[in-house]
């Protein structure tokens, strides 16, 4: 029984809510200035709050010349993005390579004058959800995606990001 006033902890809070998905994680780090603040812990928690099957994901945070080489090579664009999604297999699992470029996310958190470990979790997330099959190509996509991403997001304790 709780106690009035108390909190809840996340086991009470998630009373109610579906078992998170299984999740196998690998996290690296090419660029490791963030590495104090993307902790195994906090990706674990974004990804699993996202994904709505078991799931086998590898989390990988690069520099601005790895990020620029993946997205040339594989989308003919020459220069580092945000979030690379590799999406191999979505059912029964979903198997796929999320790339997220450090220097983009900070340069971008700080133009946007949010917190970096806010724009990680938005990123995760938005990543997560595109490795499911959902995408922002078409208005119509874009809505239902950004409002899954913002659903997810509040849940986690973190401001709407398309409400800015």
């Amino acid at each position: 029984m709780t106690r009035p006033g108390a909190r809840p902890t996340e086991s009470t809070a998630r009373r109610g809510a579906p078992p998170a998905a299984p999740l196998q994680l690998s996290l690296q780090f090419a660029d490791p200035a963030d590495r104090p603040l993307v902790t195994r812990h906090r990706v674990q928690r974004w990804l699993r709050a996202a994904l709505e099957r078991p799931a086998e994901i590898t989390v990988r945070v690069v520099d601005a010349e790895e990020g620029r080489a993946l997205n040339r090579e594989f989308r003919a664009k020459d220069y580092a993005t945000n979030v690379l999604t590799f999406d191999y297999e979505r059912e029964p699992v979903v198997v796929a390579d999320l790339v997220l470029c450090g220097p983009v996310l900070r340069s971008e958190a700080a133009e946007q004058g949010i917190a970096v470990l806010t724009h990680y979790a938005h990123l995760v997330v938005h990543g997560a959800l595109h490795a499911q099959g959902y995408d922002h190509e078409i208005d119509a996509e874009a809505m239902v995606m950004e409002r899954r991403e913002a659903e997810i997001l509040q849940r986690l304790g973190f401001d709407d990001p398309y409400a800015r």
